[in-house]
């Protein structure tokens, strides 16, 4: 079996302690691995195969793994339980969707909610166009904040001292309409903060456009985005932003934010 980048990130066999060996374990698993041998777990979580075997026992017993009948394993339902009760996963999308819903009817485009983690933009939720452009995005998925429009509104609302942190940093180029140059990203970011919405124009693939506004929570500090995603081709960014925005004032509203409140 070759190896991957991403099993060449894995750490090496150390004296991790135990918690740190339990979260590789479930680390080895992502969207290209859902489902694992032992010795594939072992491999990718950087532990011997003795130290996994116990530790695939234990989480299996508990019910965050499952075993099929070929002897594979997969992330158990008792984690989805748990990552239920997380206020910007789950939570928040059984607030959102109805909203969420209203935009796609709007639109019949691509629809996306997600949050910010770190240096990336995690989707939460998304409802698929019956004839949009084609985009590469799952519940779940992680793309870097710069190169989208949820992810330019949360990066935007990030902090002045995060923002300065992200854009010295390296920006990964997707397409050759990502923005890269940091000086162009910082006027991105204001102007994102002064037009309430986020345009990201072919940053990710050639065809797509997306608008974006954000999602306030009862404090007013913006706690999501919520996107259309369009063909680059016809798009009308007049036309969709204020049903962007609509969509993203509903939800921030059913969160507690009052209109007149406190901003970021």
């Amino acid at each position: 079996m070759g190896t991957t980048e991403g099993d060449r990130d894995r750490p090496a066999p150390t004296s991790r302690s135990a918690p740190d060996r339990l979260l590789a374990v479930l680390a080895a698993f992502d969207h290209a691995h859902p489902a694992l041998s032992l010795t594939d777990i072992s491999r990718r979580a950087g532990l011997t195969l003795t130290t996994a075997h116990r530790l695939v026992g234990a989480l299996t017993e508990w019910g965050a793994l499952e075993r099929d009948a070929s002897g594979l394993y997969h992330v158990g339902l008792r984690l989805w339980e748990v990552a239920a009760l997380a206020p910007r996963g789950l939570a928040l999308r059984q607030v959102a969707l109805p909203y969420l819903e209203d935009l796609y009817e709007a639109t019949h485009e691509n629809v996306q909610l997600a949050v910010r983690d770190g240096s990336e933009v995690v989707y939460t939720e998304w409802i698929s166009g019956r004839s949009a452009v084609g985009v590469h995005i799952r519940v779940g998925a992680r793309w870097p904040l710069h190169v989208t429009g949820v992810g330019l509104v949360l990066l935007a609302h990030g902090g002045s001292e995060f923002q300065e942190v992200y854009c010295a940093g390296p920006l990964a180029s997707l397409t050759d309409h990502t923005i890269t140059d940091p000086a162009r990203l910082r006027r991105v970011l204001a102007e994102v903060r002064r037009a309430g919405v986020a345009v990201s124009s072919r940053q990710v693939t050639d065809d797509a456009l997306s608008v974006a506004a954000p999602v306030r929570g009862p404090g007013g500090a913006v706690v999501a985005a919520v996107s259309v995603v369009v063909p680059h081709a016809d798009a009308q960014v007049p036309v969709l932003a204020p049903a962007v925005r609509v969509a993203a004032r509903g939800i921030s509203r059913a969160l507690g934010w009052q209109p007149d409140g406190p901003r970021d």
